[in-house]
């Protein structure tokens, strides 16, 4: 017989602590697989709690492909997973056990999302958050792409956005989220305090329990300048260990951090207790009070559950294509945490009976959006163009929506169009070579204006060096630049002297240090995003209105009706790696 999560935890603890005291009799809940379960006894003082979380959804309503690479074996395999009627349909079934099981998320539930939840500035995955129950998410970074006002919005409703032209498109009115979004490090200036709720407490089988969220502090570098003027982000873990006081006084004595901030391990997604987990998160994690024992992470897209420093530390992939089940066990006479057991759940469509009510607003969702999204774009040269970079940094699709930067500045004299990694979301793949407008949205879900400005030569070449500031490029990537634009970098060479001096060239010709030359960038870059400051100090600057989604279009359009489809396989070696 299998036994759930929560009574798991109870059994094995109860053992281990209390076997020789007197407890109550409890009929435990079904098991996770609807066989039979039987009577047991168990302390009445200790109680478990089932907490379901998610991070980075990123408006995926719908499945996707998700790389299935188990501990238990079988090798790696790709499959379809996620989509929110799977989700609705395992929270349905797993609440029949424990109707008082919380479901909580660690940042980027909307961003950078695909075409069905863009196009309608999010509001479909807010509602699909609403009808699956969420209590509360830390914010993350992508939930600040639109700025302050719009995150606000999102989270009151309402229908003044600065995205006007999608906001209460969807349905004639927008009531937001009905969970909420917590901030406890994002700081107005004005006032000083959190723009957002700093913790939610809510309370499950009797217990207190506070869910603190953070975003990565670094969120100003990955946002719109304009968007987050007059915010702060500061310290994680200070901000999450300054709020514990004050929920002590509340009677809390069970504390949860939901984290935008992640890391990678070698380890199995699902390896239990995994032990080599690096990044910043850790930083994070090991400075928090001891008080502090679970962190629901978020933000690098990777799974695990892992130990450091003591305590338990999760992520789950992302897209909604896996879910982590956590049980907590609680001293409900000394109102501490006395064991936590996690693990990673798969959401594979079909695995659990239907929810009726999520299958339906999924359906919903792609008949109102399926119209639109089926129009025919324009005619590729290659079936798929891809964001895989080669060793020198440089992807196929880079260098498409570079070119079609380029191309949408010509009118405005550009002769260098430059596109950041972070703003291609997906591979551009076609029906029969044929690319249709939910496809190229996919590739642009942000809808990001275009901006021209001049830059002389020698901040050109500062701007290239700016990529290996701080170790960035393992992130972030290098710049995707234009038909015309080379040059040649050694990983060898010291910060501030990458570049091969005299390598870098315009059409054949050297980049001249006090020559002017105009180039072309989204907003985000346009701001000094992701950390290009050099971009912030353009001269004879002018947004020109075109978002990116549409210059693409049309470059594919235009390319299509020249008799030479766009597109290519692979990168063209614009720019070259020595070492």
């Amino acid at each position: 017989m299998k036994l759930p999560l929560r009574r798991v935890a109870a059994l094995a603890l109860a053992a281990s602590l209390v076997s020789a005291l007197p407890a109550c009799t409890t009929r435990l809940p079904a098991a996770a697989d609807n066989t039979a379960a039987t009577s047991t006894t168990a302390p009445a003082h200790l109680v478990q709690v089932e907490l379901v979380t998610l991070n980075d959804f990123h408006g995926n309503l719908e499945p996707s492909k998700y790389v299935w690479d188990s501990v238990n074996g079988g090798g790696a395999r790709t499959i379809e997973a996620g989509g929110i009627d799977t989700i609705g349909a395992a929270l349905q079934a797993w609440r029949r056990d424990d109707p008082q099981l919380l479901l909580v998320g660690a940042g980027d539930l909307v961003g950078a999302s695909p075409a069905i939840s863009s196009m309608w500035a999010d509001e479909p995955t807010i509602g699909a958050m609403n009808l699956l129950g969420l209590r509360a998410s830390s914010v993350g970074n992508h939930e600040f792409d639109a700025g302050r006002v719009e995150l606000l919005r999102q989270q009151g409703g309402g229908c003044k956005s600065p995205r006007a032209d999608k906001a209460c498109k969807y349905e004639a009115s927008f009531g937001g989220a009905k969970f909420s979004y917590l901030a406890a490090n994002v700081i107005d200036t004005a006032t000083r305090k959190p723009v957002l709720p700093a913790y939610k407490i809510e309370t499950a089988h009797g217990v207190k329990i506070a869910f603190i969220g953070t975003v990565l502090q670094g969120t100003a570098e990955s946002a719109l300048a304009s968007g987050i003027a007059g915010l702060e982000f500061i310290d994680e873990a200070d901000a999450i260990n300054r709020q514990l006081p004050e929920l002590r006084r509340q009677g809390v004595g069970v504390f949860v951090a939901l984290v935008h901030q992640g890391g990678t391990t070698v380890e199995k997604f699902d390896q239990p207790d995994c032990s080599k987990l690096t990044g910043p998160v850790t930083d994070i994690v090991k400075r928090l009070d001891p008080a502090v024992r679970l962190v629901v992470s978020g933000h690098s897209h990777k799974g695990y559950t892992c130990q450091v420093d003591g305590r338990t530390v999760t992520q789950s992939d992302m897209g909604g294509h896996v879910l982590g089940r956590i049980a907590l066990t609680v001293d409900t006479t000394t109102n501490t945490l006395k064991d936590i057991r996690a693990r990673q759940e798969v959401m594979v469509p079909g695995k659990w009976p239907k929810d009726p009510q999520l299958a339906a607003y999924l359906e919903t969702a792609r008949a109102r959006s399926a119209a639109l999204l089926a129009q025919p774009v324009a005619r590729l040269a290659v079936a798929s163009v891809v964001r895989t970079r080669n060793d020198s940094g440089e992807s196929a699709l880079g260098d498409l929506v570079a070119d079609s930067v380029l191309q949408a500045g010509r009118p405005f004299g550009v002769q260098i169009g430059f596109m950041n990694n972070g703003g291609m979301r997906q591979d551009l793949d076609t029906d029969n070579d044929r690319a249709s407008v939910g496809q190229t949205r996919m590739v642009l879900p942000f809808g990001n204006t275009l901006v021209v400005m001049n830059l002389k030569g020698w901040q050109i070449l500062d701007l290239l060096e700016e990529q290996w500031s701080g170790g960035r490029e393992e992130t972030r990537g290098l710049l995707q630049v234009s038909d015309g634009f080379t040059y040649r970098w050694d990983a060898r060479r010291g910060d501030g002297s990458k570049v091969v001096p005299g390598s870098a060239r315009l059409n054949g010709k050297p980049i001249e240090r006090e020559t002017t030359y105009r180039v072309m960038v989204n907003n985000f870059l346009a701001e000094g995003g992701d950390g290009f400051p050099t971009f912030a100090n353009g001269r004879n600057r002018s947004n020109t209105g075109i978002r990116d989604i549409d210059a693409f279009n049309d470059y594919l359009v235009k390319r299509e009706q020249s008799g030479k489809p766009a597109g290519a396989a692979q990168p063209q070696q614009r720019y070259q790696r020595l070492q």
